[in-house]
């Protein structure tokens, strides 16, 4: 049994569609329980759809190789819901017995104000006093080494817990590193979601994980950092980019990334950045085709016609994100870099937000 923290609509496209698509594939994939963490009335109506047999749909939409795609698929890997609280005998019953994986996506929030943490914590505790073998987990967080951090996070919720529960934790349960990398962009009701063609799922290597299933989108991987590094420096990066355009052009209200690019100097403006400078940067770290094609798979995933991605949205918080996606990446390239390259727009970007 996989027990999935987190009813968002970004787990139902992702990890959910992911283990339909192996079970179609004829795999022996075990059931997802999802298991709503908050209070939420809305998110709690959920809850009744993941029981269907019949599942819920997936609507991916958007370019692939150039062309528009749009398909509907159904997901009926999902067994059942349950609320955190409320069943939360249902719940201990599940993570004593036959659970053997964990995922979540709880959001920062959840890491961070300790609520998602401390319902895991219960579960383990339960798990230990049982008797029964540690769990893999594995988040979905968009945390950078959510493994380790979700790790930490609950080992220190357990001081003052018996030595040997704390020792379990970290020695008997696997903490896995993980790097989601889908946009999914619209929620369907009761449930499913609407979400874009391209989809990844990489997970950092650990002696004795042994994942529940495998599909196309997952990537093993000895080293997330990469991964990493060309999600935060070519589509995120690309995102605050045109977001510093756009706000300095006027923010115009209701202005998408798609019609972004769709002004044609616009989009000569994106190419030589990411062209002049940000691909340079990744071959002065030794990762020039890499960066060369998740930045071709970036632009097509800016242009799909089916995705309407405000640039308001984006410039929220503006300062700590061009600090985390533009600054930080000049910092990458000039401490890695023998002879690092001029990058000039994207020195003068981050000089203006340093604080």
């Amino acid at each position: 049994m996989i027990v999935q923290f987190g009813t968002s609509r970004f787990l139902q496209a992702h990890v959910d569609l992911f283990a339909s698509e192996a079970r179609d594939a004829g795999q022996d994939v075990p059931g997802i329980t999802i298991v709503q963490t908050t209070d939420d009335p809305v998110r709690a109506r959920r809850l009744a759809a993941f029981a269907d047999p019949a599942g819920f749909p997936v609507i991916v939409r958007g370019l692939e190789d150039g062309a528009a795609v749009e398909r509907t698929l159904r997901v009926r890997s999902v067994v059942g819901g349950l609320q955190a609280h409320a069943d939360a005998d249902a719940l201990r019953t599940l993570l004593t017995g036959p659970a053997t994986h964990v995922v979540s996506n709880t959001g920062d929030v959840g890491f961070r104000d300790g609520s998602f943490v401390a319902i895991l914590l219960a579960g383990l505790y339960a798990r230990w006093q049982a008797g029964a073998a540690g769990l893999t987990l594995l988040p979905c967080e968009l945390v950078s080494r959510n493994g380790d951090e979700l790790r930490a996070a609950v080992i220190a919720a357990a001081e003052g817990r018996a030595p040997a529960f704390v020792a379990w934790l970290g020695e008997e349960c696997r903490w896995i590193n993980t790097l989601v990398d889908r946009i999914v962009s619209a929620p369907l009701e009761p449930a499913g979601a609407v979400a874009e063609p391209y989809a990844l799922w990489a997970i950092e290597r650990q002696p004795g994980l042994t994942l529940p299933f495998t599909n196309p989108a997952i990537v093993l991987t000895d080293d997330l950092e990469p991964f990493e590094r060309l999600k935060l420096h070519i589509l995120n990066l690309g995102h605050s980019w045109l977001a510093e355009r756009w706000q300095a052009a006027g923010a115009r209200a209701g202005t998408t990334v798609r019609e972004a690019l769709d002004d044609r100097a616009t989009r000569a403006a994106l190419d030589e950045v990411l062209t002049q400078e940000v691909i340079p940067g990744f071959a002065a770290r030794g990762l020039e085709n890499e960066a060369r094609g998740y930045a071709a798979t970036t632009i097509e995933r800016f242009a799909n016609p089916y995705l309407d991605h405000l640039l308001r949205d984006i410039h929220a918080h503006h300062a700590q994100k061009v600090e985390k996606r533009i600054a930080a990446f000049v910092r990458w390239v000039d401490e890695g870099a023998v002879q690092p390259p001029a990058m000039p727009q994207l020195r003068a970007l981050a000089a203006r937000y340093d604080v």
